[in-house]
C-alpha cells in the first residue's frame, strides 16, 4: 500500500494543478478526473455537510479546502475542533463544519484515488453573513442652528443597505438611503429618535440615535385673570425651551418669592404657577413672568384684575329697573295700536306746539280702557 502521507501531499500537488486548469496524469498516463459541483450558499452559524461519492476500487480519500487538508480517510488533520468526520464507507465521504464563518468561504475538494486513476470533486462554498451595525453615532445634543451629521456603517454580505429615518416624532420627509444623514441648520422640530436600518437578503439590524436640540425661551401670551377681593387667584405661565427654562416672577420691578406675602410659587417642568391664597386690594396689579435658560430669554405679563360681586340691593335694583322698562315697553306699544283714537276729538293737544301731550302710564292704562269701553 502507498504510503497515505505521500499520497494525500500528490494528491494535494495534483489538485493545484487542477485549479491552474493543468492537464495532470496519472499512472498509466490517463487522465484524472474532475467533477464541478453546483456552489453551497450557507449562512454564518449554520452547519455546513461536504460530500462526495466513492465508488469501487478506492485507496484512499481526502478532503481539502484551499490545499489545506481537513481529512485524509480517518485521519483528522485539520486543528479546528469545529470539523469531523461524518460518514466514510465505501459509498460516501462526508464531513461537516460547524457554526461556519466568513473565513470558511472558498474552494473545497475531495480527492479520491482509485486502483485506475485519480479523481476529484469541487465545490465553492457561498457564506452569507446577517447585517450588523458596527459603528453608529452617539447620541447627541446640539444647538438649534448647528449642522448635524449622523454615521451609520455595517458589515455583512450581500453588502447591507442603509436607511435613515426619524421615528419620534414621525417624518417622511427626513430620511437618506446613504451611511451619512446630514442636517444642516437643524430646528427645534428636528429633535427626536433617529433609526438606522441595515438590511441584505438574510435579515436586518436596526439601532437608535437621540438628537436633542437646545433652543432658547418662547413663552406663551399670559391670560389676564380676575379675582373677587378675598378669593384664591392663580396666574400661569408657560415657556417652551430646552433645557427646560428657570421662572422668575416680578411685581412692577419686585422679584417675588415662594412665600412672599402669602404668595406661593410652583414651578412643573415648563409651568409655572404664581397662586394668591386671600387675594388683597394691594395684590391686583401688573405681573411679569420671566423664562430663563443658557440660550436666552422671554417674558409676558399678566393683569389681575377685580371682580365686583353683586350685593342684594344691587340685585333688588336691577330688577325693578327691568321690570318698570317692559311695563312701559308694553304700554307704549298699546297707546301706538290705537293711536286713531288718540288723533281724535277727545286729543289733549299744547296749544303751542300743536301737538299731543305725553301722559303718564297710568293716564295712558284709563284711555286705553276708555275707549274700549266706548266700543261695546
Amino acid at each position: 500500500m502507498k504510503n497515505p502521507v505521500c499520497w494525500v501531499v500528490l494528491t494535494g500537488i495534483s489538485i493545484a494543478f487542477i485549479q491552474q486548469g493543468l492537464p495532470v496524469r496519472s499512472q498509466g498516463e490517463s487522465q484524472s478526473d474532475n467533477k464541478q459541483m453546483e456552489n453551497i450558499t450557507i449562512r454564518q452559524g449554520e452547519t455546513l455537510f461536504l460530500s462526495c461519492s466513492q465508488g469501487d476500487f478506492v485507496t484512499h480519500t481526502a478532503w481539502l479546502n484551499r490545499s489545506s487538508i481537513l481529512y485524509a480517510g480517518e485521519d483528522k488533520w485539520s486543528v479546528d475542533p469545529r470539523v469531523s468526520l461524518v460518514t466514510l464507507n465505501q459509498d460516501e465521504f462526508t464531513i461537516k463544519i460547524e457554526d461556519v464563518d466568513l473565513t470558511d468561504e472558498g474552494l473545497y475538494i475531495c480527492a479520491v484515488q482509485t486502483s485506475s486513476r485519480p479523481r476529484t470533486t469541487s465545490v465553492h462554498v457561498i457564506v452569507q453573513v446577517p447585517p450588523k451595525i458596527v459603528n453608529l453615532s452617539k447620541d447627541l445634543v446640539v444647538n438649534e442652528g448647528s449642522n448635524v451629521t449622523l454615521m451609520c456603517l455595517a458589515n455583512g454580505k450581500p453588502e447591507p443597505a442603509i436607511v435613515w429615518r426619524i421615528i419620534s416624532p414621525s417624518d417622511e420627509s427626513l430620511s437618506s438611503d446613504n451611511e451619512v444623514l446630514e442636517i444642516p441648520f437643524i430646528s427645534r422640530y428636528r429633535a427626536g429618535v433617529y433609526e438606522c436600518t441595515a438590511a441584505n437578503d438574510i435579515a436586518v439590524d436596526t439601532q437608535t440615535v437621540e438628537l436633542t436640540v437646545n433652543f432658547p425661551p418662547s413663552i406663551a401670551d399670559g391670560r389676564d385673570v380676575g379675582v373677587t377681593l378675598g378669593q384664591r387667584g392663580v396666574l400661569l405661565c408657560e415657556a417652551d425651551a430646552v433645557p427646560e427654562a428657570d421662572f422668575e416672577w416680578y411685581r412692577d420691578d419686585r422679584r417675588i418669592f415662594n412665600g412672599f406675602d402669602g404668595i406661593e410659587i410652583e414651578n412643573d417642568g415648563a409651568v409655572s404657577k404664581l397662586t394668591f391664597f386671600n387675594v388683597s386690594e394691594a395684590d391686583y396689579g401688573n405681573y411679569s413672568c420671566v423664562a430663563v435658560n443658557k440660550l436666552g430669554s422671554a417674558n409676558t405679563s399678566i393683569v389681575l384684575y377685580e371682580i365686583i360681586e353683586p350685593t342684594s340691593s344691587t340685585l333688588l335694583q336691577v330688577e325693578t329697573a327691568s321690570v318698570l322698562e317692559m311695563t312701559s315697553s308694553n304700554l307704549e306699544h298699546t297707546a301706538f295700536e290705537n293711536n286713531d283714537f288718540l288723533e281724535g276729538p277727545g286729543a289733549v293737544q299744547d296749544g303751542n306746539s300743536g301737538t299731543s301731550t305725553v301722559f303718564t302710564p297710568t293716564c295712558l292704562l284709563l284711555i286705553v280702557l276708555l275707549h274700549l269701553l266706548l266700543k261695546f
